[in-house]
């Protein structure tokens, strides 16, 4: 079952529209591996907008598709099915230099700022590079003024353009790809993990970088991330990740005030509270069993092996559409309202065995 989106009201603030986005990636088998038996559903139908201006956090824990969906709406990876509008063109029908010159409008940070910089590159060819790629930097004068300009606004020294991605510490070197990221003039940023690999009080200036930059440049972001308290602190909205799907999409603040879905409320609950004299008045949950395999997805809600409200009557067989609870806040749960009301308690999971390499049934078509 595919996700809805309410169309009325905000098309025109609407800078990325995500439509039923799938990127299944197919399982080879044979000596040359020439055979496909199957296919992984990293990303299945999955539809979100994100306006102009504001900062889109998509959550979940690995293996959930996020950035995999990441890179389907820059198009580094093409979708195996819908579609993904940026300021209303169509990604999905365009290739060759069509694609190249929209993609100076959107560009990524990658989570590892290391593996993601030629180390044989010094920072001012880094940065050279991508501007001529789309045509930029001919006028010399004008292209060093705008890599100090760039330099300055990371909060790096200029003397940092004859150095190498080696010289730099983990932080320096994420600063130096939000850079490059820039360079180009984007209007859209899809920032992976970008504080992950990095220290906790680097973090924060990392962090409150992107703020800084964001008012400076106008820039629309989305924010990958498994860390709750950054996303809390940086996103505007918040997408919550299960299994190549979005279970729930609110503010968030509305989320983290009051979560709707049971794998939302599991992963909140194990947010520590900083504050050591603050009694934690939270309900825990713990979930129960491992990640069932994106190669053979359960049927019905993809969560209902590891929830605890589960009825299987309905969970284990229909898989809920993401609908509108209240207003701008979307959740994809059957018993949603139940649960909220406490009307349907909780009870306990008894984790079902699951096999890794469990492929289901392998003779499948391919994927449309």
């Amino acid at each position: 079952m595919t996700e809805t989106l309410d169309t009325a009201g905000d098309s025109q603030d609407v800078l990325v529209d995500v439509e039923d986005v799938a990127v299944h990636f197919p399982i080879k088998r044979g000596v040359v591996l020439d055979r496909t038996v199957g296919y992984v559903y990293a990303v299945d139908g999955v539809s979100l907008r994100i306006r102009r201006g504001e900062t889109y956090g998509l959550v979940g824990e690995s293996g959930c598709g996020k950035s995999t969906l990441g890179r389907a709406v820059l198009r580094l990876e093409k979708p195996t099915g819908g579609k993904v509008v940026f300021d209303g063109v169509d990604l999905s029908a365009m290739k060759g230099e069509p694609l190249r010159r929209m993609r100076r409008r959107m560009q990524m940070v990658f989570q590892d700022p290391l593996s993601s910089l030629d180390p044989r590159q010094s920072v001012q060819s880094l940065l050279v590079e991508g501007m001529r790629a789309h045509g930029m930097g001919a006028d010399r004068e004008a292209t060093d003024k705008k890599l100090r300009e760039l330099l300055s606004a990371v909060g790096l020294p200029t003397t940092s353009l004859r150095k190498y991605p080696h010289e730099f510490s983990g932080g320096q070197r994420q600063r130096i790809g939000i850079a490059r990221a820039l360079s180009v003039g984007p209007e859209l940023v899809v920032a992976d993990e970008p504080v992950s690999a990095l220290d906790v009080s680097v973090q924060a200036q990392v962090v409150n970088l992107l703020e800084d930059l964001q008012a400076e440049f106008g820039l629309t972001y989305l924010v990958i991330a498994h860390d709750l308290a950054v996303v809390r602190h940086i996103a505007d909205r918040v997408g919550v990740m299960y299994l190549g799907g979005i279970v729930e999409e609110s503010t968030s603040d509305d989320l983290y005030a009051e979560p709707l879905h049971p794998y939302s409320k599991a992963l909140l609950s194990a947010v520590p509270v900083p504050d050591p004299t603050v009694e934690d008045e939270r309900e825990q949950i713990l979930l129960s069993g491992d990640l069932p395999s994106p190669a053979n997805p359960p049927a019905g809600c993809r969560f209902h092996t590891r929830c605890p409200w589960r009825q299987p009557d309905r969970c284990d067989t229909e898989r809920p559409a993401l609908r509108e609870l209240k207003p701008g806040h979307r959740v994809a749960c059957h018993y949603a309202e139940e649960i909220r009301d406490g009307s349907l308690q909780p009870h306990e999971v008894v984790a079902e065995a699951v096999d890794p390499t469990d492929f289901g049934d392998l003779d499948i078509s391919p994927a449309s």
